[in-house]
This record gives C-alpha cells, structure tokens and sequence, in this order.
C-alpha cells in the first residue's frame, strides 16, 4: 500500500504539469489553475500531517501546536516575498506597504535577510528548529507528557497569534503578508510558475516520507517506539528519553517549517491565523483519520480530510466543523487505525 501511494503521487506530479500546461483552457483534459494550486496546498497540509506522525504515532508525543512551526516558516518566504514587491506596491517604496502606512522609516533587525531566498529560506527553517529545540528541551527535561504537554503546546500557539497580531512586531499585524508578484526575480502568477511550485511540495513530500520512513526503521526509531509505550524502562536501560524525543521533536518541526515555506507562494498569503489552535488540532485529525503510526495514513488523512472539507465549504459551509467533529469521533469510535486499518481489514 506504501509503494502504491507514493507511486500514485508521483504519477500526479508528472501528470498535473502536463494537462494544465499541454491542454488549453476549455479541453476536458485541462487542469484549471485552481486545482493545480488546490493539489500543491493538499501536499504541503500531507507534510504537516506526516511531521505530526513522526512524533505522536512513533514517539507518544500529541502536540497542538504545530500550527505555529508550520506558520513560522510560512512567515520567513512571506517576508522574502515582500521584498520582493519592491516598488510594485500601492506606496511605490522600497518598504512594504504595511510599513509605509504605518510611518515606519526602515526595516527592522529581524528583516536584515529578506531579500536573499537563500539566507532567508535558512532563517525560516533555523527559527522554528531553535524554539522547537528550546521548548522542548525544557518540557521533556521536567518529564512533561500526555495531556499536559498538549495543552502547553496549545498555550504557545496562542501567545505566537496574539503577539503576531500586534503591529509593531513588523509581521504585518491582523493582515499578515500578501500581495505577492515575485520569486527569485520570476512572476508568480504564471502557469509554469504554479505548477513548479505544486511539483517541488510533492517532491518535499516524498522526500519528507523516505526520511521518516528510514528514522523509524532505524535503531533510533525502534527506541523512540519503545519511549511511546514503556519510557520508564527505556531510561532504566541506560537510555536519556529526552535526547530522543527531542530530536524527534525539532525535526518535526523543520518538516512543517518547510511546508510552511512552500505553502504560502501558493495561496498567496500568510497571516496569524494559520497559528489558530484550529490550525493545529486540524493537523491532529489528519493524522487520526489516515492512521497514525503509519506514516502513509496521515498522507491519506491530509488529503481525505481537506478534500472532504474543499466539498462541504461549498456544499454546506456552516456545517463543515459539525461534519470535522463527527468524523473525528466516528474515526476514534469505530476506525482508531485510521483509514489504513480499514484498508487492511478489507486486505484480509
């Protein structure tokens, strides 16, 4: 089932240039700008949810605060992007347009990389990195887990929005970063563009997956599996569960820093509510639909999830989180192996 995925989302990523670049609008073989960006915001969201994995289905580690390493490295393209504008905004200044209105004279400290896509993609996966390594360091050393973890990575989320929402941090405040034209000096708005960026997300995706799949198969996999189900005995035997759960922990969030990264040239925008805990418990539920524990499963339940949510919202758009909460505790209820379980016990 691994190999069937992967194949099928190789095969997307080799077919989707070709029928919305090949075939003209109005062909039925066509695929329209919408759903090419659709499938490269689909792929960044299977990242989020196979990061999630890496630590809560092969490490017990339930965090819901993802959301914010997944925002954080949205946040450092989105200030490159910016940058980018440069005297194509409504105040024609080299300054961005949010800070032009809001009479700033320059450019803050923490802007000194922006306009360099390398420097500041290194900044976007370096910042995250830090605050998951320093975070997590502290809560692991005091033995923190289950529950409580939860809710403290919840707590930090929260004060990230609240203090991305304020002004003067220069991040754009309730309006976030948008209004993008370039990248690397190329229009974004271009279809060789779009599907460029949707084939570099799958190519991040698969990458992502070889790299999960070969930790957890490793013997440091196989000792992070037994921290999940018996931590005290892994620590009599000789072995510091911090040092594991934390590496598990940072590279979890350099996975989500780097869909972040990818996300946002794709959607255009980049503001604090993509750190709503919403965001991040939505990451808990792809996660449990597709499998945990899997690492394919959570790749299905990103797609499962945002597919069916892409249907409701224009179906029945008040009723879409009634149809989330239902499917969350059906899912707990009936499936806790996820939509992989149910695959396999029709397998059988």
């Amino acid at each position: 089932m691994k190999r069937t995925l992967l194949i099928a989302i190789a095969l997307v990523l080799l077919m989707a240039p070709l029928l919305h670049l090949v075939f003209p609008a109005g062909h039925p073989l066509h695929l329209s700008e919408f759903y090419v960006g659709l499938l490269g915001k689909f792929l960044c969201f299977a990242i989020c949810a196979l990061a999630l994995d890496l630590i809560w289905g092969f490490g017990g580690i339930l965090s819901l605060g993802h959301g914010l390493f997944f925002a954080l490295g949205g946040y450092g393209m989105g200030m490159y992007l910016m940058r980018q504008i440069g005297r194509d905004g409504q105040y024609q200044s080299d300054l961005p347009d949010f800070m032009v209105f809001l009479n700033w004279k320059e450019l803050p400290w923490h802007w000194a990389l922006s306009d360099s896509l390398v420097g500041q993609v290194l900044l976007a996966l370096a910042v995250p990195a830090l605050l998951a390594a320093v975070f997590g360091y502290f809560a692991f050393r005091s033995r923190i887990q289950g529950v409580y973890f939860s809710i403290i990575t919840q707590a930090l989320v929260v004060a990230a929005m609240l203090l991305f929402f304020r002004n003067e941090t220069g991040f754009g405040g309730n309006n976030g970063f948008t209004d993008f034209k370039r990248i690397a000096g190329m229009p974004l708005n271009t279809p060789g563009m779009k599907v460029g960026l949707c084939v570099a997300s799958g190519l991040a995706l698969i990458g992502c997956y070889l790299l999960a799949k070969w930790l957890t198969q490793s013997r440091w996999g196989r000792i992070l599996q037994a921290i999940r189900d018996a931590e005290g005995r892994v620590r009599f035997l000789g072995y510091d569960p911090v040092a594991y759960k934390l590496s598990a922990y940072v590279i979890s969030a350099l996975m989500c820093a780097l869909a972040g990264i990818l996300y946002v040239p794709q959607v255009g925008i980049i503001n604090p509510s993509e750190m709503s805990p919403a965001a991040s418990i939505e990451m808990a539920i792809w996660a449990a639909v597709g499998g945990r524990g899997t690492l394919i499963g959570p790749v299905l339940g990103a797609f499962f999830v945002n597919g069916t949510k892409s249907v409701f919202t224009v179906w029945w758009p008040e009723g879409w989180l009634y149809v989330l909460g239902a499917l969350f505790i059906a899912v707990t209820l009936f499936l806790p192996a996820g939509l992989v379980g149910l695959a396999r016990r029709f397998k059988k």
